[in-house]
């Protein structure tokens, strides 16, 4: 399914042409592409970075097109060391800002921060493995969300118009179960895909 069918079909199922309806379509459809990837590992999107450490900070700043973080190292003694993914509300309360030392854990803070624990007493260098943001199908035209979540891209699609809409909670409802079904064939063979083509014969990181 490419932009202009999806477009054609959330004013179908819609039932509404209002210009500034149709004029936030693409924001509806960029919004489902963001809970897709949420769920989602799209092949081909897989990224590395070294975000800069500071002394005395937890914060690692991410990059632009960050969606999701695969794992976090750090170097020690010339050896990298994977940092253990957490929850924030647990490193906020088992490690307080003031406790320096090596970190040993890392959570997601918000869209544009990770937070380390320990807080680092040294300046260690980084490595961030992630998955990056893809184009969206509202610039591309087609995408592999497109072509291969269509369900899943037409439903969520429908779930954020009908809320713009103030839509009926039975039939957001149905939407919503749709979307969340769509995602789970969309999860199996993008989860396939990235394990056979891309992740297990990517070639090894640089250091």
């Amino acid at each position: 399914m490419n932009y202009a069918t999806l477009l054609s079909l959330t004013q179908q199922y819609a039932e509404n042409e209002e210009t500034s309806f149709v004029d936030n379509i693409p924001n509806f459809v960029k919004l489902a592409e963001e809970r897709i990837y949420r769920y989602v590992k799209v092949p081909g999107l897989r990224d590395s970075a070294a975000p800069t450490m500071t002394v005395a900070s937890r914060d690692l700043t991410l990059p632009s097109d960050f969606v999701s973080a695969d794992s976090l190292e750090i170097l020690v003694s010339g050896s990298w060391v994977h940092l253990m993914p957490k929850d924030f509300d647990f490193l906020s309360q088992a490690y307080p800002t003031s406790a320096q030392g090596e970190p040993g854990y890392y959570a997601q803070y918000d869209n544009a921060t990770i937070i380390v624990a320990p807080t680092p007493g040294t300046a260690y260098t980084t490595r961030l493995t992630y998955t990056k943001k893809p184009e969206s199908i509202v610039d591309a035209g087609t995408t592999w969300v497109g072509d291969n979540a269509e369900e899943a891209l037409l439903y969520g699609t429908l779930v954020e118009a009908y809320t713009y809409m103030k839509g009926e909670a039975d039939l957001l409802g149905l939407y919503e179960q749709r979307f969340m079904e769509a995602i789970g064939q969309a999860k199996r063979l993008g989860d396939g895909k990235v394990r056979t083509d891309e992740w297990r014969n990517a070639p090894p990181l640089a250091l």
